[in-house]
C-alpha cells in the first residue's frame, strides 16, 4: 500500500516507535516518517508507506506549526520537562507584556543554539549520546526562521504559545533562551504539533483508530492483522480512506494525468511529453484519480523525465 498517513503521535513514544507500530498494524515493512517529534511531544506525524517513502526528499524543508506551554522558574538539562532541573526553582509571577516583549526577539531569522540533548552530530556522534555521558557538547548555532511566535496567555509561571517555524527549529531552545532573556530560566513543558507542510491535525488518526480499522479489514477478508496477515485488497477500501488523498500531496506541484501508454513509459524510466499546463519545473503525474505514479522534472518544453517513480516501477 502506497500512501501518506497522518498519525496523532501520543506522548511517550519516539517517532521511530510510531513507525514500528504502523508496520505491525499494516503488515508492511516499507514505512517511514516525514519529520521527527520528540518523545514528549504529541500531534502531527506524517507517515509514508510503500513507494511513497521516496517522497521524503520533498519534505526536508517543510514548515511546522506548534502549540504548547513554557514553564518559567527553572531550566532543565534537556530544555524540556523530561530533563533534570539545572537549579533551584524560583517563585515568579509573569507579566504578559514583559513576556511578549521578549518573545518579539525570537521572531524572524535568528541564530539558535540546538539543545545538547539533540540528534545534532559532533564529529559523527549524536550530541545526546555525549550529553548522557556528561561529556562536553560543543554545538554551533544555526540559522532558523521563526515566522510566527504568539504568546496566547500568561498565568503565574507558565505561558501558552503558538509558533509557525521553518525547518530545523527547536522549540525547546526557544523556551530555554526565552527563560534566559527573562532572567529566571524556563523549559518546554508541553508541545503539540498541529501542522507540518500541507498536513494538519484535522487529518490525523490515532494509532488505536488505525489498528481498529486494520483489524476490521482483516476480519472481513478472513485474515489476521500483523506482518503475517495484512488486509487483502478487497478489505482495504475503508482503510484507504484514512490516508491523505494523493491529489492533496505536494500542492506546490501541478497535477497532470497520463494515459496508459504514457504511464507505462514513465514507469519504465523513459522521457515523455506531458500536457503543458504551466511552466512548472516539476509536476505530479497521475494514472487515474488516485494513482500517483511519479514526480517528473521538465527537460525542455513539454518533455519530462521521472525524478522518482512511486508505483508500478517493478
Amino acid at each position: 500500500m502506497n500512501g501518506v498517513l497522518i498519525i496523532d503521535k501520543p506522548a511517550g513514544l519516539t517517532s521511530h516507535d510510531v513507525v514500528n507500530r504502523v508496520r505491525r498494524i499494516l503488515g508492511q515493512r516499507s514505512i517511514g516518517h516525514l519529520g521527527t517529534l520528540d518523545p514528549m511531544a504529541t500531534g502531527v506525524l506524517p507517515v509514508v508507506t510503500g513507494g511513497f517513502t521516496r517522497l521524503a526528499q520533498f519534505y526536508l524543508s517543510s514548515e511546522k506549526v506548534y502549540e504548547g506551554t513554557i514553564r518559567f522558574g527553572f531550566s532543565t538539562e534537556t530544555y524540556d520537562a523530561e530533563g533534570e532541573p539545572t537549579g533551584e526553582p524560583q517563585v515568579i509571577a509573569l507579566q504578559w507584556e514583559a513576556i511578549d516583549r521578549e518573545a518579539a526577539r525570537f521572531r524572524g531569522v535568528i541564530e539558535q543554539m540546538p539543545p545538547p540533548f539533540s540528534a545534532k552530530k559532533i564529529k559523527g556522534v549524536p550530541a545526546y549520546k555525549l550529553a548522557r555521558k556528561h561529556k562536553e557538547v560543543n554545538l554551533k548555532p544555526v540559522q532558523v526562521e521563526i515566522k510566527e511566535f504568539e504568546i496566547l496567555s500568561c498565568d503565574a509561571d507558565r505561558v501558552q504559545f503558538r509558533a509557525r517555524v521553518g525547518s530545523g527549529t527547536y522549540m525547546r531552545s526557544v523556551a530555554h533562551d526565552l527563560g534566559k532573556a527573562v532572567g529566571c530560566g524556563a523549559h518546554l513543558e508541553i508541545l503539540r504539533r498541529t501542522a507540518a507542510a500541507e498536513f494538519s491535525i484535522e487529518d490525523a488518526h490515532t494509532l488505536e483508530d488505525l489498528a481498529a480499522q486494520a483489524g476490521n479489514c482483516s476480519e472481513r477478508s478472513g485474515s489476521s492483522p500483523g506482518l503475517t496477515g495484512a488486509p487483502r485488497p478487497e478489505g482495504k477500501q475503508e482503510l484507504q480512506e484514512m490516508f491523505v488523498h494523493p491529489r492533496k500531496l505536494l500542492p506546490q506541484f501541478p497535477s497532470v494525468s497520463a494515459d496508459e501508454a504514457t504511464a507505462a513509459r514513465i514507469r519504465a524510466g523513459r522521457p515523455v511529453n506531458l500536457p503543458e499546463l504551466s511552466r512548472a519545473r516539476q509536476v505530479k503525474v497521475f494514472a487515474g484519480q488516485r494513482d500517483l505514479i511519479a514526480i517528473a522534472t521538465r527537460v525542455a518544453g513539454s518533455l519530462f523525465h521521472a525524478k522518482i517513480v512511486l508505483s508500478g516501477a517493478e
